[in-house]
């Protein structure tokens, strides 16, 4: 990965584990150890789920640049759904508390995506390609009449 989408994905990560550590927190004062466990398995999901989507939208970028935007719309779409089947499969378990999952779930994904956002917004990524004075302009030859 280039050093901007790791920075990317650090800007993104970082705050998302803070508000899962939060929602940990108050998890476990509301619900108990079962609200910990839920918090902090929600904060791995989102943390796993938006990483890896990052890591195949940069890769989309790089390898079909033309398929871009689309991906990223399919891509965020995909994880939303994603994201509620998981809610769904692991509504009435017991392992832990689900309530406390489900809204560390969503509090999550916002964090993330407004990290993600503000990172992409404060990143200065060249969307043009500067050229270089004569370095890659190749020499006229043949006749010019």
């Amino acid at each position: 990965m280039p050093s901007n989408d790791v920075r990317i994905l650090l800007q993104a990560a970082v705050p998302t584990a803070a508000v899962g550590a939060i929602a940990a927190v108050v998890s476990g004062v509301v619900a108990g150890g079962k609200g910990a466990i839920g918090a902090v398995i929600a904060t791995l999901v989102v943390i796993l789920f938006m990483g890896l989507g990052l890591y195949i939208l940069q890769r989309t970028a790089k390898s079909l640049p033309h398929l871009f935007q689309s991906m990223g719309l399919m891509l965020y779409a995909a994880q939303i759904l994603l994201l509620f089947i998981f809610l769904a499969v692991f509504k009435n378990t017991t392992l832990f508390h689900p309530r406390a999952f489900a809204v560390t779930l969503v509090a999550g994904t916002l964090a993330w995506i407004a990290a993600q956002t503000r990172a992409h917004m404060k990143a200065k990524i060249l969307y043009v390609e500067p050229e270089s004075s004569k370095a890659n302009n190749p020499e006229k030859t043949g006749h010019s009449s």
